[in-house]
């Protein structure tokens, strides 16, 4: 796909944070094309551009798999990662002051991977994933060495008519107080 090929503006710092904090999510809106979530869940079966699949049930994750991408992106992720990028990280920061964290994260995407590349962390890591009928999640983390930015975007490449009984559930655990 091609690294136009996003829809509508990056979503407001402001406007992410209010929903973070009123939710525990936000919602970004549309952001990919028709054209490029196609491109991108036919892609899946490719056999290069990824550096690692993973079988959840191998793993005990739960059913279905994922794949990492390997560098170079696709340019629709890139463009997608530079652009969503800011605004999150200026949410991350404002959370981070609220809760007494350095606020460390660097206002711009390319600065990110710098910093990243720095601390050995060399791998990208976005993924694509891909679950069939009765596939399911479990509640994980795959992190990445020590430098871990505290907010996921997840896109749904698939039509809603594509879905016949599934729901994405968000779950925010609280340490007990």
């Amino acid at each position: 796909g091609k690294a136009g090929a996003m829809t509508g503006a990056a979503p407001d710092p402001a406007e992410l944070s209010a929903q973070l904090a009123a939710q525990g999510y936000a919602a970004a809106g549309r952001l990919l094309t028709d054209e490029s979530c196609a491109a991108l869940r036919a892609g899946f079966a490719a056999a290069d551009g990824y550096r690692s699949t993973v079988d959840m049930a191998r793993h005990g994750y739960g059913s279905g798999r994922y794949r990492y991408f390997s560098y170079p992106l696709p340019p629709v992720v890139a463009a997608l990662r530079a652009r969503l990028y800011p605004p999150l990280a200026a949410v991350a920061n404002q959370w981070a002051a609220v809760t007494g964290e350095p606020e460390g994260w660097p206002r711009d995407h390319a600065a990110f991977i710098t910093a990243c590349h720095a601390a050995g962390q060399t791998r990208p890591t976005p993924l694509l994933l891909r679950y069939g009928a009765g596939d399911y999640n479990r509640l994980h983390q795959d992190l990445y060495g020590a430098l871990a930015f505290p907010l996921q975007l997840i896109v749904a490449l698939s039509p809603a008519s594509d879905f016949g009984g599934g729901e994405l559930v968000l779950v925010e655990t609280w340490p007990r107080q």
